[in-house]
């Protein structure tokens, strides 16, 4: 019995050492056991000394809970394995000794297939990788994350705050840090892992275009700090909303919906907007609207803005104009004369551009046009009255009627010919009356007249301006050819250059008189066809060059004074108010110098002109006649000496037989006579 006893208690002692054997191999599937059908019977099993467990497992006295036994043996036995056979009990002997130490119950080829099991449950990892993990454990200060490894590894929790809701059995991120730390401890960062991922993410988005989400965490200058992934990201404020926002608040501590529209790398910067996303919607409602609209089509709107030039009307997602022009069919400053910020109007489709998106929409085609309910009885020559709305330098438009307007063009302003604004006429209100004188109903179109109120002055002109009638005008203008004056409003009349003076050389009409002045004309020429009436200014007066032509006679001398000079010559004033020139070679003076203004000299009149009112001067001419009359006179005082020396010698030989004492007494004191006279002249 005892022996049997001893025998029992080995194989129970062997069968503990497999059981926890398999228990220490953790996790092993069981389908991957091998069958009880392979094991060797229990007679040829090696003695219980021999067997060593394959891991660091404890001896039989430190063997686990027999729960675990239980439960590894239920494991084992669930197969039905055939039943061996019968046996006989051999005695063992048993090694006392070797109680305590490890035992080896697997052969070499079963400890390589477990080890390879057992592998296959870890992971491989390395540093700085991200991961997906499992927590697997909370508290108040750390959290325990499984990723695979021979060891979980703990991260703090306030790494995990932004998510209350994470609970055990939740995956999470996190990167790896270092696989183990000094104490041997796998470091974790579930923070690095998020920034990690979030520019992966963000990058991501930014190249797809994809919309996010994000938590909109504080304001600041210019905009918001938006949270996405993480990272914080800003939105401008004119990216928030397709209309201004003034109060940015409203936004803070929202989740909102955003596209990233750039990146920074360098800088880690990230821009968002929440406005492209509302600016999608409205284009593709743009698209949508705009293929259904049609010229003509009336439909209700809202007035979004009012600008000096028109006004803006939504028309449910998109926008469309209404120009000043087509508010009111009658002239208007401004469109708040019209219509109100958000006022609800009916807008006619006056036109649209499928591929610019704009819609031309008009609020006056809604009702019947002014020139529809114009009198017919309306015709040309008709006297009508209106008020002056506008005003240009080529004339001035007048409404008659809300909505119908005439033009009054400048030259109907006035009968005078001479150039003039609509300004010099009329205003801005100012109520007038005109005249019909022309009127197109299909063109809508009208000219007026406010001269045609008052007789036309060229009617009887011959007879109130005949010929060589004296008459007082008024300078209007100046012209390179003379000057345009006014004898009464609606004639005109022209004073050419040339019939401003009969003696003085005028080279612009500004060195005779001023605009504005008076002066005296006589009428010289009518035009009735042309209206138009030839005056004269120096007419007034007799024509002198009759008289100048007794007076400056050519070869006559008179006293001048240089007024001015050119290259050409000088002019100089002569007496009774008449201008003469001198050429330049007859401007010399007798030192060989030119004479200069305001010089006066003495001019010999070398031609004399009177169709052509010309005077020749010259004053080299007197300087060169005085030396020739000097000349002339020595010539002549020559010719005088020469001669008595000849009739003294001739007289001397006619008496040469009868000299005497006395006749060379005679002779000597004629020499003498003659040498003392001689040498007077002389000095």
């Amino acid at each position: 019995m005892s022996n049997d006893v001893n025998v029992n208690d080995e194989l129970n002692n062997v069968e503990e050492t497999v059981e926890v054997t398999a228990n220490e191999a953790v996790e092993t599937p069981v389908a991957e056991v091998e069958p009880i059908a392979e094991v060797e019977p229990v007679a040829e099993v090696e003695p219980v000394a021999e067997v060593e467990p394959v891991t660091k497992a404890e001896t039989v006295a430190e063997a686990p809970e027999v729960e675990v036994v239980a439960e590894v043996k239920v494991v084992v036995e669930t197969p039905k394995a055939p039943k061996a056979p019968e046996v006989p009990i051999v005695p063992v002997e048993f090694d006392w000794n070797a109680i305590g130490k490890k035992h080896e119950s697997y052969a070499p080829a079963d400890r390589k297939r477990l080890e390879d099991i057992y592998d296959k449950t870890l992971s491989s990892i390395g540093d700085h990788e991200v991961l997906e993990g499992l927590v697997v454990g909370l508290t108040n200060r750390e959290v325990v994350v499984n990723i695979g490894f021979k060891s979980d590894g703990v991260i703090p929790v306030s790494e995990v705050r932004y998510n209350p809701d994470l609970r055990v059995g939740d995956k999470i991120e996190v990167y790896v840090e270092n696989q183990e730390d000094m104490g041997g401890q796998l470091q974790l960062s579930h923070k690095k892992a998020r920034i990690l991922r979030s520019w992966e993410r963000v990058n991501s988005a930014f190249e797809t275009q994809e919309i996010i989400n994000g938590f909109v965490k504080c304001r600041t200058k210019g905009g918001l700090i938006v949270d996405i992934f993480g990272i914080e990201a800003f939105l401008p404020g004119s990216q928030i909303d397709v209309k201004p926002i003034r109060d940015y608040d409203q936004f803070v501590e929202k989740v909102m919906e955003f596209k990233i529209v750039k990146i920074n790398h360098e800088y880690k910067n990230v821009v968002v907007s929440h406005k492209a996303l509302i600016e999608d919607e409205l284009e593709a409602q743009k698209i949508e609207i705009i293929s259904k609209l049609e010229k003509g089509q009336v439909l209700e709107g809202i007035v979004k803005n009012i600008t000096s030039y028109g006004v803006f009307i939504d028309l449910g997602g998109v926008d469309g104009l209404i120009h000043i022009t087509d508010l009111s069919w009658g002239r208007i400053n401004h469109p708040e004369e019209i219509v109100q910020l958000d006022q609800k109007i009916n807008v006619v489709i006056l036109d649209f551009d499928e591929n610019k998106k704009r819609i031309a929409l008009g609020l006056k085609q809604l009702s019947a046009h002014p020139w529809d309910s114009l009198r017919e009885d309306l015709k040309v020559g008709e006297k009508i009255k209106g008020r002056v709305v506008v005003i240009a330098d080529y004339g001035a438009f007048v409404e008659i009627a809300p909505g119908v307007e005439g033009l009054i063009h400048v030259s109907e302003m006035s009968w005078s010919q001479h150039l003039r604004t609509a300004q010099d006429f009329l205003r801005v209100n100012d109520e007038v009356e005109a005249v019909v004188l022309t009127l197109d109903r299909e063109d809508r179109k009208m000219s007026l007249g406010i001269k045609q109120l008052i007789p036309d002055p060229w009617t009887d002109i011959v007879s109130k301006y005949p010929s060589n009638s004296r008459h007082t005008a008024t300078v209007r203008n100046f012209t390179n050819f003379g000057i345009f004056v006014e004898l009464e409003e609606g004639v005109d009349g022209l004073i050419h250059i040339s019939d401003l003076s009969w003696s003085k050389k005028i080279k612009h009409p500004a060195e005779f008189t001023k605009i504005g002045e008076t002066i005296d004309v006589v009428v010289l020429d009518v035009d009735v066809e042309n209206r138009r009436l030839s005056l004269g200014h120096k007419q007034l007066e007799e024509n002198p060059w009759d008289v100048f032509e007794s007076i400056f006679t050519t070869g006559s001398v008179h006293k001048g004074t240089v007024v001015s000079s050119s290259d050409k010559g000088v002019v100089v004033a002569l007496p009774y108010g008449v201008e003469g020139f001198a050429p330049t070679r007859h401007a010399q003076k007798e030192d060989g110098s030119n004479l200069q203004v305001d010089e006066a000299q003495d001019f010999k009149v070398i031609e004399f002109s009177k169709e052509n009112k010309k005077i020749i001067l010259s004053h080299a001419k007197m300087h060169q006649d005085s030396k020739a009359a000097e000349r002339a006179k020595e010539d002549k005082k020559e010719e005088s000496a020469e001669m008595q020396t000849k009739r003294a010698v001739k007289k001397i030989k006619d008496n040469l037989e009868k000299t005497t004492l006395g006749d060379l007494d005679a002779l000597a004191n004629l020499k003498a006579s003659m040498d003392k006279k001689e040498e007077e002249d002389k000095k």
